[in-house]
């Protein structure tokens, strides 16, 4: 028997029960006649220990604590039902996890070597870093060209609209957003869209379409005058292109279906003054550390330990899909505004963050994949018969399943055992 557990990551246990009906952790077990096993992280989900999610609270939210508790689980765990030993190191579990749970897969196979026989890591962000300007550079060049070059184009002529601050009100009020006093947190509403790239799923029942839907958006003629193609064909910038706003101020089409997109699906949301519902100079908006402020323990681990904030590229002159107003500074001040001092803890001024990056060849015993047109962790969904699954995913399961077996090909049981459970 080759057991498997799929980290839970930063959400409960729960949200990665598909993963353990028909996806990898079902596939893997399946292949090698062993269990699968979802591990809920501390903190997440109902593995609450804390009665508030203060400061002082969440000071045990780390990575090296929350290791700990994997490895107590594979060196303790018990089921009902199953007689023989199945503790680590006593059987070769195999440890998975895709995106911030690819990154403690990784991790727990180089602080527990002994415990973890084999580990893959999907997506993993295993190099935590301060600016994650390359997530958004990655979007900018996979995305359709058409619609990567409409958010660069709309992105710079709102950086320059606002840097000029003529017309700084009325391209607020063309997105909604007129009362909403501080730039940056105007630029930052604009990231929105940006977010469903990371949604998208090769599985329909659990992918979004945001971001393609967003691209058509981008691209759709502002009147029925508008022929859609000749308006495609011309470049950013045309005269025919342009929509005036008021006298003397006028845009590219691209920039006010941008404001349409906003308002219809952030704007909207708002239910009181826009300053109250998308400003972020108010700390007291962040002050609430009851059980259901679940938003505040990922931004802890992010604040404490994992950075990845998403600024622009350093280099002025490449192309950006973000604002340049983006700056550390401001994607970073949430942090002191949602995590005073405790009495025992205190958050440091930026993460202390942790590195482990590994660039390497595809082999057998650490295999390196890259799953064509795939966005995150795509090999994490599965279907109960793979051959219904496109042909990339059949494909990256069936080389998981040949590496899984190899590697138990060569485990020893340290008992003594000729052959594994």
């Amino acid at each position: 028997m080759a057991p498997e557990v799929l980290d839970g990551g930063e959400t409960s246990g729960e949200d990665r029960l598909p993963f353990l009906d028909t996806g990898i952790a079902d596939i893997l077990a399946k292949s090698t006649g062993g269990i699968g096993v979802v591990l809920e992280h501390r903190y997440y989900g109902e593995s609450i220990p804390v009665s508030n999610f203060s400061t002082d609270s969440l000071r045990w939210l780390n990575n090296a604590q929350a290791a700990a508790d994997s490895a107590n689980f594979l060196r303790n765990v018990k089921f009902d039902g199953i007689q023989e030993d199945i503790t680590a190191p006593n059987t070769p579990w195999i440890y998975y996890g895709g995106s911030y749970a690819g990154a403690r897969a990784a991790h727990m196979k180089i602080l527990y070597p002994d415990i973890v026989y084999g580990a893959i890591a999907s997506s993993a962000v295993t190099h935590a870093t301060l600016e994650a300007w390359e997530y958004m550079t990655v979007i900018r060049d996979a995305a359709d060209p058409k619609c990567s070059s409409h958010i660069v184009n709309a992105i710079s002529s709102i950086d320059s609209i606002l840097q000029q601050g003529y017309f700084k009100r009325q391209l607020k009020a063309l997105f909604g957003l007129a009362e909403l006093e501080h730039d940056e947190d105007f630029v930052s509403l604009l990231e929105t869209p940006l977010g469903y790239w990371q949604a998208q799923c090769w599985d329909p029942e659990f992918g979004s379409t945001g971001f393609d839907d967003f691209c058509k958006t981008l691209s759709a003629p502002f009147s029925r005058i508008m022929n859609a193609a000749e308006i495609e064909a011309l470049p950013y910038g045309h005269e025919n292109r342009m929509v005036t706003i008021e006298q003397g101020f006028a845009v590219d089409i691209a920039v006010v279906n941008y404001a349409r997109w906003i308002k219809k699906h952030v704007v909207s949301r708002c239910k009181t003054t826009v300053e109250e519902c998308f400003g972020t100079y108010d700390d007291a908006q962040y002050q609430d550390t009851d059980l259901k402020q679940e938003w505040r323990l990922w931004l802890f681990q992010v604040c404490t330990e994992w950075g990845y904030f998403t600024t622009p590229p350093p280099d002025q002159k490449e192309s950006t899909i973000v604002s340049r107003l983006l700056n550390l500074g401001y994607e970073s001040k949430i942090c002191k505004q949602a995590f005073p001092p405790g009495e025992h803890f205190e958050v440091p001024g930026l993460p202390n963050i942790t590195v482990y990056a590994d660039d390497r060849e595809d082999t057998i015993l650490r295999p390196f994949k890259i799953i064509p047109g795939g966005v995150h962790h795509y090999d994490e969904w599965g279907y109960t018969n793979i051959f219904d699954e496109p042909p990339e995913i059949r494909k990256i399961h069936a080389e998981m399943i040949e590496f899984v077996r190899e590697w138990l090909k060569d485990w020893k049981s340290p008992k003594g055992d000729a052959t594994a459970n």
